[in-house]
């Protein structure tokens, strides 16, 4: 699987990276036909609470899923995209 991580107008740190990649590799052992995940991380202007957004693309044979969540932290808002993600893979693989 192909993880792609951008982080628009920052730098994304070391231990951020780290946490996508891991977080992507579990979903691919859940899900292994997944070709490739996108991750769009961005800082919502003004600073306050719940300004970090996180856009996951998640492409597969015969389609992709998106989730667009914002929180807190970008962790956060990783684990909430996937989270749907997996809800939507999993419906989709009942049918």
């Amino acid at each position: 699987m192909d993880v792609r991580i951008q982080a628009i107008k920052f730098d994304a740190s070391e231990k951020l990276v780290v946490f996508i990649n891991k977080k992507a590799e579990r979903l691919q052992r859940h899900y292994p036909a997944i070709i490739s995940a996108d991750f769009k991380l961005t800082v919502v202007k003004p600073e306050s609470a719940n300004n970090k957004q996180v856009v996951v693309k998640v492409a597969f044979p015969g389609g992709e899923y998106v989730a667009d969540k914002t929180a807190d932290t970008f962790e956060e808002a990783v684990d909430v995209a996937l989270e749907a993600i997996d809800r939507k893979m999993e419906k989709s693989k009942d049918k």
